[in-house]
Order: structure tokens, then C-alpha cells, then sequence
């Protein structure tokens, strides 16, 4: 019997961070439930050993429901009869068992029904979930759609829906169209007004991940006559009150057991969410950080798969009379391959931490003033977590494409069979860097946090703290990297052209990801020196990369971005 929490050390290791104490405290309101509810904890480490036995109770389903079942679920699938979903068998399992242990709606109140977990620890469960089948965690990690009624909804509202999540129904978020995919601001789903104040909506959604889920979010035209994202609102539809038919489940390449769908909406009966208008600015973008932070967890607990694939079978294979893994061509991918997991995890976690600090302080705030220093803390969380969601899902989920990749490549020509896991895994990984915003669309919410500074002033933070005598020498290398890349800042951001600015921006964005993520291994190394190798194998790879783009841009002249745009050629007519 495998556990996917108790073979993961580094897990613990991130559910022990120091700022744990205080998410902790706060989140629990200095512990004001121990006595209304038997299974609230009563101090920290109360609090601490709960989530520890949490995750060890999904590390367990993880290993022997979820991904016994995964195989199964790619090859059989969801179908849909008479305009529902009918999910795979294994699915079914999956689910059930989640039910039954009581993790859905984890990181809702107890008054709600749910755990009241920080984010932290919820995304370690979404961590592993996803080594299992990332599949299933595009159905059981939907969940956490919950967070934006309770954020933004009414009480009646969340009193009637929350309660139902943390029992086990799933949800959705029904945002794209046929002719509106990452451009969210054409969405035309119309949602009419009746003369009672209720509203019906009407059209088609795409693309929607578990679209025939229990509970939908769904963003709508509102406004009569608009064009534009401040026309549009955010509702709720209940299946249970009809109108939403399932045209078709696409045909992926990838995470074939999660049913993504094509919605018919005829005079669907929907509840406003908060206020109109607001559908799009403010609660899709709060909706989307939580997305980023949900991806960048599945992309992270990929890549722990891939990897494990790959260092199971090298230790096994052999070739030429010794196993492969003694050969350093094979060495050197696996090596970095781990390096790539682990900084993906330092990121992924430190991000997390980051949410839980403004999203909790946001909590506080609903109920109580907050002191000068707590406005201060909250402000500067809720700008680490703007500047480090987009930073985290665009890295991690690069890293995850490549690591299946080179689990492929170590498998050579077996990896290319459906007989080996790798083979999924590298499918699976390839939308992670495509939904809830493209690698490339990060790159657009990351880069006004590398004009304003906020990566150099978080990197300049990481500077100032003190390290082993043993680490200087590989700190002196990130703050010379760190240099590369205030150069090439200013380089970029010197030179007035908007144009030359957004085409630099992917080279900018990931020398601060590679800054970073050094930083945070190192961060690491200082509590755990299980993680040296990997930082120095990271700092290395991530040395490399930062030299590599500095020195494309100190090399490079605006005008010739036109050698990199494309042009109809002009077709020569014959004679």
C-alpha cells in the first residue's frame, strides 16, 4: 500500500515553512472554534497535526484509488447520453472515495460545512491528486470555484451552495465561447432580466472543464447593447433547475477522463453574483488567480510523476551491461529533471503562502477593521500574489512539458508505447502551459511586475537574508544574475517602444522566474539539505538561461523586430 504524502518528504517540508504559524493563527481566528466545533484544533500544532493526518488520508487515496484508476478512466473516458455527462467508472471511485473521506470543499468555514484549510495544504492535496491523474484533478480541484461565492456572493447564497460542495457536488466555470476564448471581454452568453428580478441565460460555452458539473459560475452579458468586459456578470446556475444541455464532449489529446464540454443554454434560471458589471473585472480576475495557483499545482504534481517514471525505469533498463542511469547523458537529464520538480515546488508553495496571507486578511477585513499594520501586510501580500500566480503557473507548467518530455526520451522507444505511464503523462502535460491563460498570456500579467519592480524587490529581499557560510558562493552567483538582470531591465524599459517592450517581456519575465527559484532553493537548503543538489543543479541550469537572455538583449536592436514578424510574401504571377 503506497501513501503519495508519506513517500513526498519535501510536502512536509512546505507544510512546516515558518510563516505557517501565522497563516495558521489567522485563519483560525486565534483558534475562536475549538469549542463550537469537536474537530476544530485548539492551538498550532493541533491545526499542524490535523492537516499532516488530511494529507496522509489523501496521500493514501491518491496512491490506491486515483491513480489505480487512472489508466482506466484515459482509455475509457466520459461520454454523454441524452444531454448529460455519464463519467468513466473509475471517475465514479474516485469520487466516491473523496466523498466518503470528506475532501471536498476543504478550504471553506466549518459553519459551511468545510475544513477550513488554509490554501496551503489544500494545494499539497491538489499536488498529489494530480501525480495521480490530472484528469481527475480538473473534476475534484473545481472545488476550489467555491472560494468566489464565498467570496462575492450573498449569505443566502453561500449558505445554499457552499454547504453542497463540502458534501460532495462539483463545480464548474463556464467562462469561454466559441468566439471567445482567452479574449474573455466578447463573451456573448446573454443573461436577461425578468420583470421578478431573477435572470435566464442564453447561448453556447465551450471548452468548459467538467461542464456538466452541479454548481456552474458562469460569466454572462448583462448589459443590453454592450461590447466590452464591463457589460458582463457573473451568475450561478443549479443543474437542478434545467435548462443547460451538453452538445458534445471535445475529443482531446490529453486528460481525456475530465469531460470538457460544449453548453447549450436555453432560458437557463441563474443568481447574480454580487453586483452586475463586475462579472469580468473583478470577480473572473480573482476567479483566475486561484485558476493559476490550481494549474501550477497540477503541473507541479506531473512533473513528480514524470520524474519517478523516469528514475524507476533507468535504475531498471540496462544497456550495454550496466543500467542507464550509470551513463551521465542519462544522469545529467534526470538531475535536471528533479532540479526543474523541485524549484517548480518551491515556487508553487511559496506563491501559495502568499494567497493565503491576502485572502485571509481579505476574510478579516468583512469582519472587523483592520490595524495599520494589518492594511500594510495586506497590501503587500496581495501584490506578491498578482506578481507570483502568473510567475508560478507560466514556470511550472514549462518545466512540467519538459520533465515529460525527457521522461519520454529516457524511456526511448518505450516511452512511445501506450504500455508505459510516461506516455500519458506527456499528454497530459501538454494543456497546462494552454489553459486558464497560455504561457504566453502570463508573460502579460507578470511583466508590469518586472517594470514596477516588484520581482527585484522581492529577489533584493531574499538578498538580505543570511545563509550558511557553505552557500555564499552560490548566493554571489544569484546576486550576479540578479545584476544581469536589472541590466537588461533598464536595456528594455530605457527604450520607448511598447513594441520592443512586449516582445522582450517572455525573456524578462523568465530571468526573474530563474532568480526566484534559485532564491527559494537556496531558502530551502538552509532548513533542508535534502534540497543541494537540486539548487546546485538548478542554479546552474538557471545561470545559463538568465546569460543567455541578457545577452540576447544587450545584443539586439529594436528595429530588428521586423525580422521576426510575419509577412505575406507577394505571389509572382507567371508570364
Amino acid at each position: 500500500m503506497g501513501n503519495f504524502y508519506k513517500d513526498n518528504d519535501t510536502l512536509k517540508h512546505y507544510l512546516n515553512h515558518p510563516m505557517m504559524e501565522k497563516i495558521v493563527e489567522l485563519k483560525e481566528r486565534n483558534f475562536a472554534d475549538k469549542d463550537k466545533y469537536d474537530y476544530a484544533p485548539q492551538n498550532f500544532e493541533d491545526a499542524m497535526d490535523s492537516y499532516d493526518k488530511v494529507l496522509e488520508i489523501v496521500g493514501d487515496i491518491c496512491a490506491n484509488v486515483i491513480a489505480e484508476n487512472a489508466e482506466e478512466i484515459d482509455h475509457e473516458g466520459p461520454c454523454v447520453k441524452n444531454g448529460r455527462v455519464v463519467y468513466a467508472a473509475g471517475t465514479e471511485r474516485n469520487l466516491d472515495a473523496c466523498r466518503k473521506a470528506g475532501l471536498m470543499g476543504m478550504s471553506m468555514p466549518r459553519k459551511l460545512g468545510g475544513l477550513n484549510f488554509p490554501i496551503t495544504p489544500y494545494i499539497m492535496a491538489a499536488d498529489m491528486v494530480s501525480r495521480a491523474d490530472a484528469a481527475f484533478e480538473n473534476i475534484w480541484g473545481l472545488q476550489d470555484c467555491a472560494e468566489t461565492i464565498y467570496e462575492f456572493a450573498d449569505d443566502t447564497q453561500k449558505e445554499k451552495y457552499i454547504p453542497r460542495v463540502c458534501q460532495g457536488e462539483t463545480m464548474s466555470m463556464d467562462l469561454t465561447e466559441p468566439d471567445a476564448g482567452s479574449d474573455l471581454q466578447s463573451v456573448m452568453l446573454k443573461a436577461t432580466k425578468k420583470e421578478d428580478g431573477s435572470y435566464v441565460l442564453n447561448g453556447v460555452k465551450r471548452f468548459i472543464t467538467n461542464g456538466d458539473s452541479d454548481i456552474h459560475l458562469v460569466l454572462a452579458r448583462s448589459e443590453e447593447g454592450s461590447k466590452d468586459g464591463r457589460g458582463l456578470s457573473m451568475f450561478i446556475y443549479d443543474k437542478r433547475n434545467g435548462g443547460v444541455n451538453v452538445r458534445r464532449i471535445e475529443n482531446k489529446m490529453g486528460i481525456k477522463g475530465s469531460p470538457t464540454c460544449e453548453l447549450v443554454y436555453k432560458d437557463a434560471p441563474a443568481e447574480l453574483v454580487g453586483s452586475t458589471r463586475l462579472g469580468l473585472i473583478k470577480y473572473v480576475m480573482a476567479l483566475m488567480n486561484g485558476a493559476r495557483l490550481g494549474i501550477a499545482a497540477q503541473s507541479v504534481g506531473i512533473s513528480e510523476a514524470a520524474y519517478r517514471e523516469a528514475l524507476s525505469y533507468a535504475k531498471d533498463r540496462k544497456q550495454f551491461g550496466k543500467a542507464i542511469i550509470e551513463f551521465p547523458a542519462v544522469a545529467e537529464i534526470l538531475s535536471t529533471m528533479k532540479a526543474k520538480l523541485d524549484a517548480s515546488r518551491a515556487l508553487l508553495y511559496a506563491c501559495s503562502r502568499f494567497v493565503d496571507m491576502y485572502k485571509i486578511y481579505d476574510d478579516i477585513a468583512k469582519e472587523r477593521a483592520l490595524t495599520p499594520e494589518e492594511k500594510k501586510e495586506q497590501k503587500y501580500y496581495s501584490k506578491l500574489a498578482d506578481a507570483f500566480t502568473p510567475l508560478a503557473k507560466g514556470m511550472t507548467s514549462e518545466f512540467c512539458n519538459q520533465n515529460t518530455y525527457d521522461a519520454i526520451q529516457i524511456h526511448g522507444g518505450s516511452g512511445f508505447m501506450k504500455d508505459y505511464t510516461c506516455e500519458r503523462l506527456y499528454r497530459d502535460a501538454r494543456i497546462t502551459s494552454i489553459y486558464e491563460g497560455t504561457t504566453q498570456l502570463q508573460v502579460v500579467a507578470a511583466i508590469r511586475h518586472v517594470s514596477t519592480g516588484t520581482y527585484l524587490n522581492k529577489i533584493k529581499e531574499f538578498e538580505a537574508e543570511p545563509v550558511h557560510p557553505a552557500d555564499e558562493a552560490i548566493k554571489n552567483t544569484l546576486v550576479f544574475m540578479t545584476q544581469q538582470y536589472a541590466d537588461a531591465v533598464q536595456a528594455v524599459f530605457g527604450v520607448d517602444d511598447q513594441g520592443f517592450h512586449d516582445f522582450m517581456a517572455r525573456r524578462l519575465v523568465e530571468m526573474a522566474g530563474h532568480i526566484i527559484m534559485g532564491y527559494l532553493l537556496l531558502e530551502d537548503v538552509q532548513r533542508n539539505e535534502e534540497f543541494r543538489k537540486s539548487l546546485e543543479v538548478y542554479v546552474k541550469y538557471g545561470q545559463a538561461q538568465v546569460a543567455q537572455h541578457a545577452s540576447f538583449i544587450g545584443n539586439f536592436r529594436p528595429e530588428q523586430i521586423n525580422d521576426y514578424l510575419y509577412k505575406e510574401e507577394p505571389v509572382s504571377e507567371e508570364a
